[in-house]
């Protein structure tokens, strides 16, 4: 089985059209995994009728027993958080602030709090518009532990893939360089960064190839709207080829994209698209 992650350096670089392009492509024997938890936008794209879904849990957050808390108030004093106040004479966790660590529960004379697991997302498997299984998730607002949710998708993605026997896993990854992009890294094949030719995209691909080259990952790039800035394209693929990065292919400034998009369709899905040969290939060399 063999994981090829798309990611970005930045936002707004086209990184989950192109996704949703090659799992167009790939669908016959690919799980698409959907690991932009914080902002997923695979969905829209790939249309999927969801067949299952399940509560993703992770961490703690405190509950006061109201009727056994006798109203001393040492949790609100030891919370660091200031996640327990006193509103209408009584004492009131606040989920959003408490970071579980449960210290108000070991000091609580009368037993009243437990720390109970915190739900903060939903993962979702489901089978795309093009009868490709896929797995995805949501992040609840406000909620931490965003790359366990990743990690929980890959897995998941991962099985899936085994018990139907697929050849590949799709993953769109979380653009910049924090814990869930790490988490979308850990155990890939290959990785596919996306970029754009500003001086943002630049900065911000070699931001991502950085952490990336630790992993010691074979990497591709491809530039989205090539043809807007020429000077900029250039150095793109200047250090593109000092850093032994394999330049999949350009992509001009094309408003089918928009059009596309607001469609709910990729746009190897247009008949008769210059993009389909373009996409093609690219992915052929991915796997």
């Amino acid at each position: 089985m063999k994981e090829i992650v798309v990611i970005s350096g930045k936002g707004g670089t086209g990184k989950t059209s192109i996704t949703a392009s090659f799992g167009v492509l790939g669908a016959g024997n690919t799980v698409i995994a959907d690991c932009d938890v914080d902002a997923s936008d695979l969905h829209m794209l790939m249309n999927p009728q969801n067949t299952r879904e399940e509560d993703f849990t992770s961490g703690a957050v405190a509950v006061i027993d109201q009727d056994a808390c006798v109203h001393c108030g040492r949790c609100s004093r030891v919370c660091r958080f200031d996640a327990i106040p006193y509103i209408d004479d009584r004492y009131e966790v606040i989920p959003l602030d408490c970071e579980g660590c449960g210290y108000c529960a070991k000091i609580c004379p009368a037993l009243a709090i437990k720390m109970v697991d915190q739900v903060v997302g939903r993962v979702f498997y489901s089978d795309a518009k093009t009868g490709a299984p896929m797995v995805h998730a949501r992040l609840h607002i406000g909620a931490e532990n965003s790359g366990k949710l990743v990690a929980k998708v890959k897995r998941e993605a991962k099985a899936v893939a085994m018990e139907k026997g697929y050849d590949y896993v799709l993953v769109d990854g979380s653009p910049g360089i924090g814990c869930p992009v790490v988490s979308s890294l850990t155990g890939a094949d290959v990785v596919v960064l996306v970029t754009e030719p500003t001086v943002s995209g630049l900065h911000d691909l070699k931001r991502v190839h950085q952490l990336v080259r630790r992993f010691q990952i074979p990497t591709a790039c491809i530039i989205n709207k090539a043809d807007l800035n020429s000077e900029m394209t250039q150095e793109l693929k200047t250090y593109l080829e000092a850093n032994d990065i394999l330049h999949l292919f350009d992509i001009p400034y094309d408003e089918d994209f928009t059009k596309c998009m607001v469609e709910g369709k990729t746009v190897v899905e247009i008949p008769g698209s210059r993009y389909h040969e373009i996409f093609e290939q690219g992915w052929r060399l991915l796997i």
